[in-house]
């Protein structure tokens, strides 16, 4: 597994506004434990609206199904078992912009 990596995920119900259920997730960092970290995304164009969030347009490459959206205000540790199905990979400027959108957050 590679940072960059989109799989389709299961993500528990934790409650609050934390995303759930099954959905793409783009993989940030493979642990080399039982722990990955990842970037859920939505397919709520609603989320625009708010910071750290990058549009993510359907290709062969990503695999996506439907045009979606990274939300990088809400990366998380998830136990891999939750990865179900790796299905493509995004492109490297979404990479670099995924980073730069994380050193922002993190004020890194």
């Amino acid at each position: 597994m590679k940072k960059g990596e989109v799989w389709l995920v299961e993500l528990p119900n934790i409650g609050g506004h934390e995303q759930r259920g099954y959905r793409p997730a783009i993989l940030l960092a493979d642990s080399r434990t039982s722990v990955v970290i990842v970037i859920p995304c939505t397919s709520n164009k609603q989320v625009l609206r708010f910071p750290h969030t990058i549009r993510l347009t359907v290709s062969k490459q990503n695999g996506l199904d439907a045009d979606s959206i990274a939300l990088i205000l809400q990366v998380r540790a998830i136990d891999r078992r939750r990865l179900h199905q790796k299905i493509g990979e995004l492109e490297k400027s979404l990479i670099k912009e995924i980073d730069q959108m994380l050193r922002a957050l993190l004020k890194l």
